[in-house]
């Protein structure tokens, strides 16, 4: 892919800019439709991401959380958040909870590239253990993941219902200490 490629911290000045929260909807909008496994069946409403992109960026203030975007030219071609555990117990850790690329940019990388930002932002807050799930189907997500060192820690069998569908949630995790 020779455009140009940039991953950004998303910050409350994104949240301002309308035509961002209008993207990153229609992004996750349009995956779910299709079918990808992100969390949710149906597609959110515009309100709820904003709700959710929201809640990530004031949680970032305080190193709970960082939500990442990344770009090809002006096209915004995926997402992606950590959050800490508020378990004062688990607090030292946190979950990647959405790594969302659009269809026209799998394949080429952003994926990986977007981890390895999760990662590194991770490490600078003080995070010692990074846990993730996906859904037993994503096969492309479980090759990414190994391929960062995530190892697989557990596995709750035909745990996700979609329809009448049944599903694996499988769980990794990757050691930052």
């Amino acid at each position: 892919m020779k455009d140009s490629i940039v991953l950004r911290i998303v910050d409350i000045g994104n949240l301002e800019d309308l035509s961002f929260v209008k993207k990153a909807a229609q992004l996750l909008q349009g995956l779910v439709s299709n079918g990808a496994a992100i969390g949710w069946v149906d597609p959110p409403s515009t309100e709820e991401v904003t709700g959710l992109l929201r809640e990530l960026v004031i949680a970032s203030g305080n190193n709970n959380a960082c939500l990442i975007s990344i770009w090809v030219d002006q096209d915004l071609a995926g997402i992606g958040y950590w959050k800490r555990y508020s378990r004062p117990t688990h607090h030292p850790h946190a979950d990647i909870e959405k790594v969302a690329i659009d269809p026209r940019y799998q394949g080429h990388g952003l994926g990986h590239l977007l981890m390895n930002k999760l990662i590194s932002t991770a490490i600078n807050a003080g995070i010692e253990m990074l846990t993730l799930d996906f859904r037993e189907d994503n096969f492309r997500a479980s090759k990414l993941y190994k391929s960062l060192g995530f190892k697989e820690y557990g596995r709750l069998p035909r745990f996700v219902a979609v329809g009448t569908a049944r599903y694996d949630k499988i769980f990794y995790a990757l050691d930052l200490r």
